[in-house]
């Protein structure tokens, strides 16, 4: 099973273009991230620059609209993520809860979606899909 961990810092939304970590929350994160990969269950980590530096794209009525950030309507924002690879969605709280996070952040645990989660009117619906990344392509 994958699980998709997404770290929610409280404030980030506010944050300025360009804002970083400090080095000891960045040396305490990469032990931890150390300590997936030597388990085997990491697949994948990035951490994400600002919304004052992203854009979002809407689609009303059909036609996309692109808004740069910063977004006032954010009350959470993601700063970063984890795709982890468990037996279980207890085994993947356990990682979770190991995370060396602050007080002022939440990591929000997300299974991801396998092709053998979906109907099989959806499974031919993404039949030929097989050479794209993701549930398609599994």
């Amino acid at each position: 099973m994958r699980f998709m961990m997404l770290m929610i810092p409280k404030g980030y939304e506010k944050a300025r273009p360009g804002a970083m970590p400090d080095a000891k929350a960045v040396s305490a994160m990469m032990k931890y991230n150390q300590a997936l990969q030597k388990a085997g269950v990491l697949l994948a980590l990035d951490g994400l620059h600002p919304p004052s530096m992203g854009a979002r794209v809407t689609f009303s009525g059909g036609k996309p609209k692109v808004s740069d950030g910063p977004f006032a309507e954010a009350k959470e924002v993601i700063g970063g993520y984890w795709i982890i690879q468990v037996k279980s969605k207890e085994e993947a709280l356990q990682w979770a809860s190991r995370c060396p996070g602050s007080d002022n952040e939440t990591i929000e645990l997300r299974q991801v979606q396998e092709m053998s989660d979906f109907p099989a009117d959806v499974r031919e619906a993404a039949a030929g899909l097989s050479d794209l990344p993701g549930p398609a392509g599994r």
